[in-house]
């Protein structure tokens, strides 16, 4: 258990999530952390002091003096004691105090004293979430150096869908696993990764483009950099919040722009994953002024783009390593595996859109993974996270790996 020992304070927030801390709570022990966990005062609406001391095997916090001994907890010790400080769900409220630095409870004065890496599971509304206080908020403590667990989407108590929902707890024990477990073996490999959808213009207000959320190239580049390797990010525009200082990253929109910026960084690269949903074609002209809605029909001449894997794949070297993706929707495997040589292809991963829980905007997926060699294996539906550390784990039977 990559846990064992391991020193958590784990902060709770307000929230409706706050049930699930005491599924995590169990999940760490149980991985074989030591847990002290702090909650805000608020918290103490949505779940017991009791049920958490219970679980964790430790009293609860939650003020800098205890009501029956009068003996100060020092927020200084607790920053110090922890390998890791968690917070999880971090609410609207305390994601603001921490990122401007107001110290009025227990939890904020340890989170500023906190000299462990820190890890935040924001957990609130839809709308709360998308408000750009709160993006400008998790971006700024990104900036910080502060790790973000992506909200998931689904529904809401509020009974919206999207994104908003806290990690599941065992989405979140995996994200402590892979960070402490870090084998290192990709230390010393640059890697490149195209992610998220390209957006070709059509007029200065309207685009052609896909669904692709960036979710599954981001847990590749997370997976690699956790593995000790250089990360080079190419993105087309995507919604999930990320922490692009952690990366060498390029935001993009069009095709073009995708493949100026992966050319430029190719040939320094050892390993490079073609992630990103590239618009097949893109306008034949594009039109300085909003077209305006004069006719019943309008018809659009569409040209085809750079195909940036397989330009890029003629250009490879003997010593790189080359995976694409490929979303197919009929003779899947066929297509699969057809652009493994059309492409130059080390390995190849498929999704499909006929298998449940898999494809554009979801948090998990289902994919076959066919490498030149003739390998090749399938996951079950699994968080994208997990599909990530099994791609690295094949790209390492690859012949080439040195």
């Amino acid at each position: 258990m990559t846990l064992v020992g391991k020193k958590i304070v784990l902060g709770v927030c307000g929230s409706i999530a706050a049930y699930k801390t005491a599924f995590l709570t169990r999940l760490l022990v149980k991985a074989g952390a030591e847990v002290r966990i702090i909650m805000s005062a608020s918290a103490f609406d949505f779940i017991t002091p009791l049920t958490l001391a219970t679980l964790s095997k430790n009293p609860v916090l939650s003020k800098f003096q205890k009501d029956d001994t009068g003996v100060w907890n020092n927020h200084v010790e607790l920053g110090l004691w922890a390998d890791l400080f968690l917070v999880a769900p971090l609410s609207a409220n305390t994601l603001a105090k921490f990122s401007n630095g107001i110290c009025d409870n227990l939890l904020t004065a340890t989170y500023l004293s906190a000299r462990c890496p820190v890890m935040l599971a924001p957990a609130m509304d839809l709308d709360m979430y998308q408000h750009p206080a709160v993006v400008e908020n998790l971006q700024k403590l990104s900036r910080y150096g502060n790790r973000i667990i992506d909200a998931e989407s689904g529904e809401l108590a509020s009974g919206l869908y999207g994104q908003g929902r806290m990690a599941e707890p065992e989405h979140i024990l995996h994200t402590l696993e892979t960070f402490f477990s870090a084998s290192a073996d990709y230390k010393g490999k640059n890697v490149l990764i195209t992610m998220g959808p390209t957006q070709e213009a059509l007029d200065p207000v309207r685009f052609i483009s896909n669904h692709s959320s960036g979710k599954m190239g981001l847990a590749l580049a997370n997976a690699f950099l956790s593995r000790g390797a250089e990360v080079y990010v190419v993105s087309g525009p995507i919604s999930v919040t990320v922490d692009r200082t952690r990366f060498n990253w390029r935001d993009v929109k069009s095709a073009k722009e995708m493949y100026a910026h992966a050319a430029e960084w190719h040939a320094e690269m050892d390993i490079c994953v073609f992630a990103a949903a590239v618009s097949d074609y893109g306008p034949a002209d594009i039109s300085p002024e909003k077209i305006k809605k004069d006719d019943s029909e309008l018809t659009l001449k569409l040209v085809k783009n750079v195909d940036i894997a397989k330009e890029l794949g003629a250009k490879k070297k003997t010593t790189q390593i080359h995976v694409g993706f490929a979303l197919e929707t009929e003779n899947e495997a066929e297509n699969a595996k057809g652009k493994l040589s059309k492409k130059n292809f080390d390995l190849i991963v498929l999704n499909s859109m006929r298998d449940a829980g898999a494809g554009f905007q979801l948090d998990t997926n289902k994919v076959r993974v066919y490498q030149a060699n003739g390998m090749q294996v399938e996951s079950d539906v699994e968080a994208k996270g997990d599909i990530a550390e099994m791609i690295l784990d094949q790209i390492k039977n690859i012949p080439v790996w040195v």
